[in-house]
């Protein structure tokens, strides 16, 4: 059986505008408060986090009202266009703005924007792909995701970003919004939503007659009790691991500069480049051993990576912090793949939208209550040194819950399949 990657090549073009923007956003908009609104960094570091905040209620609301939106275009589509146009417009003027009270509201109107279209962005991929091939499918859009981050990474190379050009970045703004308006342009062009979303349910019915209810997706948007059990465990691994994962992405470059005295940028380069690598080999494991199996597996590099990591200190060779992140890069890719298709596994058709933001609530809940309550530890402490022993209990917790997960897994596909040469045209 085969993924139609070229037709999700396409969707993932939504994740790519997505990556594309916060990639600017976070390079950007901390250095825009510090210099030239001189703000502390607890003020600018509010503003920052309040993104997610606004993520935790709108990501699931707009996800919702996707599900009951119906358009020539399609129900996710017109989310995606209206919401970028919107985004884009109100961002290219934060360059000029000189008032803080103006630049605050029009990010706000920016942030505003990007929350309408995450969650029907994200959605879109489960639209158009069978259940058993939504890790393949989520490894893709990952994929082309990071691509739109290493692009205004590039950007940002080309047009050096910095405290000197904090007049004068109108230049990678515009290249920005160019990389976005283009991913945009491409994913308008090339996706036929409600066309792949009528062929999706046809295969269902002809190769995966077990996943096909149209009697209960038509009667009844309940989960049974056990269902209901196993996606609020999902739902609190997603948090656990986020919790752990994020503590350690959000306060890494300070640990490394007051516990092991020297500079770790390499690090976090060398976990994205694993998780890159990982993607679809993970996706791919999945459709052989199932979801859980292949999170579990996840959960344990990543528990591994950090309790590890709780040893090595300033004398330690640095070649030691580098293995260990490429090994919490291959968990993370591990358990990222494969989280989302377990939640929307447990969705019918109608629901997908509202299943992926209640998914971005966990995990943006996470993000924003694990640096405070890591940060406590830490000032109770009076140093960095619980920050790995706090992710590694965050992550171990996560194993448990998930270990207890009866529901959303996918069946393992034989090689052998009916749908070994399934089409893949657009």
């Amino acid at each position: 059986m085969k993924l139609n990657y070229g037709r999700v090549i396409c969707v993932g073009f939504a994740f790519f505008l997505i990556t594309a923007f916060w990639q600017a956003y976070d390079k950007t908009i901390p250095l825009i408060l510090t210099y030239r609104f001189n703000m502390k960094q607890t003020l600018s570091g509010l503003i920052m986090a309040f993104d997610n905040v606004l993520a935790v209620f709108l990501l699931p609301l707009f996800g919702a009202l996707s599900d009951k939106t119906s358009s020539k275009l399609g129900k996710r589509k017109v989310y995606i266009l209206i919401g970028t146009i919107l985004a884009v417009i109100s961002f290219i003027f934060l360059p000029i703005i000189g008032n803080v009270w103006v630049f605050a509201s029009v990010l706000l109107v920016t942030l505003l924007s990007m929350a309408t279209f995450r969650s029907p962005a994200v959605a879109l991929m489960p639209d158009v792909t069978c259940k058993p091939l939504r890790s393949k499918g989520n490894a893709v859009i990952n994929l082309v995701g990071t691509v739109g981050g290493l692009i205004v990474l590039g950007v940002g190379l080309v047009i050096n970003v910095g405290e000197n050009t904090m007049n004068n970045l109108m230049p990678y703004y515009i290249a920005v919004c160019g990389v976005i308006l283009l991913g945009l342009v491409v994913f308008m062009l090339t996706v036929k939503e409600n066309k792949w979303a009528q062929q999706m349910r046809e295969d269902t019915q002809k190769y995966f007659p077990e996943n096909d209810e149209p009697q209960k997706m038509e009667t009844s948007k309940k989960l049974s009790k056990p269902e209901v059990k196993s996606l609020l465990l999902i739902l609190a691994s997603v948090a656990l691991w986020y919790m752990g994962y994020n503590a350690i992405t959000s306060k890494y470059s300070l640990y490394a500069d007051k516990v092991l005295q020297q500079s770790y940028d390499l690090t976090l380069l060398i976990a994205q480049g694993a998780a890159i690598i990982s993607y679809l080999p993970v996706g791919i494991i999945a459709t052989k051993i199932g979801r859980k199996k292949t999170i579990l597996a996840g959960v344990i590099m990543l528990a591994l990576a950090f309790l590890l990591a709780i040893f090595i200190s300033a004398d330690s060779n640095p070649v030691i912090m580098c293995v260990l992140f490429a090994l919490a890069g291959i968990g993370w890719a591990t358990i990222n793949v494969n989280s989302f298709p377990m939640v929307v596994e447990l969705a019918k058709d109608s629901d997908v939208g509202k299943y992926t933001g209640w998914y971005y609530t966990a995990s943006m809940s996470a993000q924003v209550l694990t640096p405070i309550l890591s940060g406590a530890i830490m000032d109770l402490a009076g140093n960095m040194l619980p920050l790995f022993p706090y992710a590694c209990v965050c992550v171990s917790l996560a194993f448990i819950t998930m270990l207890f997960v009866k529901h959303g897994d996918s069946k393992p596909i034989k090689s052998n399949s009916v749908l070994k040469n399934f089409d893949i045209d657009n």
